[in-house]
């Protein structure tokens, strides 16, 4: 190592707390009960999910350890065998997922109609 870099180097930042602030954050997090869907809700989460294609702009709120979150981007893959959806990056299974927005899925009370 040249001296540049071992004199540089004595100045990195230096985290004496490292995680402390991760666990500040999780302390701080709302804990929010997991809702039960109805019969009708679970008809039109599955039809929707049915509709969904890779490369669809979608919205999808979702439970995830204490509390719903709402995830937006391109859907990435969807994995019908372990029954999960990949938006972007995070993958979400379907079982947590509550809401679905999405304008490309038609709505279905136009079709049965």
């Amino acid at each position: 190592m040249n001296e540049k870099a071992s004199r540089a180097k004595q100045f990195l930042p230096f985290a004496s707390l490292k995680g402390y602030y991760d666990e500040i954050r999780e302390r701080q997090r709302v804990i929010e009960v997991r809702r039960d869907r109805t019969d009708e809700e679970n008809i039109r989460l599955s039809y929707q999910m049915n509709q969904i294609k890779k490369g669809m702009m979608i919205k999808v709120t979702h439970y995830v350890k204490d509390a719903y979150e709402t995830t937006e981007g391109l859907v990435t893959y969807i994995d019908p065998v372990f029954h999960s959806l990949t938006i972007v990056k995070t993958k979400i299974d379907m079982d947590d997922i509550f809401v679905i927005q999405c304008d490309e899925i038609p709505d279905q009370n136009q079709i049965d109609s």
